[in-house]
């Protein structure tokens, strides 16, 4: 273990925590009216209605996949009988499927905000380095996910990236334990603190405050008004072309 190591694994996800939280509580001080998506629907729809779909779906069923291949240990999946290659095997399936639909959807939603002229003038500076660094951790997990697939103890994550995850919790990070992972995980593993330190500056900021309450509130009725005034009178035909209007 040397001090890079120390450096990368033990010091600097603490270092993304601050700048993450300290962030997000800034940008609700000092920018509350700019915590929006700022929505360009009005500019341009056929890609959006394509595009945003596989990118939302898709993000939410790798954060998914993230979670319980970082949170769940392996001793619980082995206890339900769920046998290693098993789990190998849906996670490149699902990982898979629900990566490449990120990545497509996201290169629509790029594509239609550089060629379409109003959304691209929309877009801040931290917006487009947001962006490229969101392909890159979606490009190096799809690498991950292709090699843990492969088999092979160096490739496999929850030996090395999820114990030192879980260890950050009780802040005692497990160091050699990815120090010894593959480089493709310590790539991932740095770009996805880049991604969010950048997440409080940029419009991805809007996914801490998604509406879940409105998939759970009651249905609005809408009623008639009885008793009320009467319609107001609209515009009367008048006829000025007759004999009594001549005279």
């Amino acid at each position: 273990m040397t001090l890079l190591d120390v450096m990368l694994w033990g010091v600097l996800p603490y270092v993304m925590v601050v700048v993450l939280v300290g962030g997000t509580i800034w940008r609700y001080r000092y920018d509350k009216f700019g915590w929006t998506t700022r929505s360009s629907e009005l500019y341009e729809s056929r890609l959006l209605r394509i595009g945003s779909p596989l990118f939302h779906f898709g993000i939410l069923v790798v954060v998914i996949g993230h979670v319980i291949g970082l949170l769940i240990p392996q001793s619980w999946t082995s206890a339900i009988g769920l046998t290693e290659q098993g789990y190998h095997v849906q996670a490149f399936v699902l990982g898979g499927i629900a990566g490449i639909c990120t990545l497509v959807g996201l290169g629509i939603l790029i594509y239609r905000r550089r060629t379409t002229g109003p959304v691209f003038r929309a877009t801040t500076r931290n917006d487009k380095l947001m962006y490229v660094v969101l392909v890159a951790a979606i490009v190096a997990g799809l690498t991950t996910t292709l090699l843990g697939a492969g088999g092979g103890e160096e490739h496999n994550y929850r030996d090395s990236v999820s114990p030192w995850f879980r260890s950050l919790f009780v802040l005692q990070p497990d160091i050699e334990s990815m120090a010894r992972s593959s480089l493709a995980f310590k790539i991932h593993t740095l770009i996805g603190m880049a991604l969010f330190a950048l997440w409080p500056f940029t419009r991805l900021v809007h996914a801490f405050t998604a509406p879940i309450g409105y998939l759970f509130r009651p249905y609005i009725v809408y009623r008639t008004r009885s008793g009320g005034r009467p319609p107001r009178r609209g515009w009367e035909q008048v006829d000025s072309g007759g004999p009594s209007a001549r005279r």
